[in-house]
């Protein structure tokens, strides 16, 4: 499948190699935006604590070509700002703006208690879900401020339902995605009189490789886990696209500042 720009809108997207981060590149692009899709890449080299395999620069790249004239596909880690701010300078210049930016990159780490987490484990999760949407924030805010439509500007940031509850055995996890909203209010916070605006978006269970290494952690299925949602059934990545693509769009504006709570009624 293949479409073309129809829009002068533009998006930059973290985690994009599969996943929600695909869906969301998908989605935007059958609105017509250009987009650029990155993703580190790592394949079989997980980080510690990762029980699943990293996406791989083979998906990333059949991605660009499903959509050869609206993707530019890069490849950068959310850890390394320096690998950030180059990224923002190729999609300035392939696509000449950048409108909206979706921090989806993030890793599922626990099975353990919170005094029994190895450190390193710990670390991981602050490295790429918190410092990664922080140095993807920081990155990006000041060339969109400087866009010709910083009102029309959107940072959209995937948190979760562990954003706002505790899961058992996901301590580590559960952190990092409180503080990813943490990092979308603050940013709401700093942008008041710009125009832009920040939202965090709380899937629930979603049929993800993330969700498969989840169930492993409870000896369980992706399925049982989906029991936890008023829907009783999972959310599929292209479900929680749209209500990123939402979030994205000029008509998204009065979010600002909010979680959207995208989690099938979980409880």
């Amino acid at each position: 499948m293949s479409t073309e720009r129809t829009s002068n809108r533009v998006a930059l997207v973290t985690g994009a190699a599969r996943g929600i981060g695909a869906a969301t590149v998908e989605a935007l692009c059958r609105q017509g935006y250009g987009v650029a899709a990155l993703d580190a890449c790592r394949g079989g080299d997980v980080l510690p604590g990762v029980g699943y395999p990293m996406a791989t620069p083979a998906e990333l790249q059949a991605l660009a070509e499903t959509y050869p004239d609206q993707v530019l596909a890069v490849r950068a880690d959310v850890r390394d700002r320096e690998a950030l701010d180059l990224a923002v300078n190729a999609t300035i210049d392939r696509f000449g703006r950048l409108d909206a930016v979706v921090a989806a990159a993030g890793v599922v780490v626990g099975g353990l208690p919170l005094w029994r987490t190895p450190d390193e484990h710990l670390q991981t999760l602050l490295d790429v879900n918190v410092l990664g949407v922080w140095n993807t924030a920081a990155a990006v805010v000041p060339t969109m401020l400087d866009g010709p439509d910083p009102h029309g500007c959107r940072f959209v940031a995937i948190a979760s339902a562990a954003g706002e509850r505790g899961l058992f055995h996901l301590s580590g996890y559960t952190a990092s995605k409180h503080a990813v909203i943490g990092i979308v209010r603050g940013l709401a916070a700093d942008l008041v009189g710009t125009g832009m605006t920040a939202v965090a978006i709380a899937p629930g269970s979603t049929r993800t490789a993330m969700l498969a290494a989840t169930a492993d952690l409870y000896e369980a299925t992706p399925a049982d886990l989906a029991q936890h949602q008023g829907i009783r059934r999972l959310i599929e990545p292209e479900e929680i696209a749209e209500t990123i693509a939402l979030c994205c769009s000029p008509a998204g504006a009065a979010l600002n500042g909010s979680v959207v709570r995208a989690d099938g009624g979980f409880g």
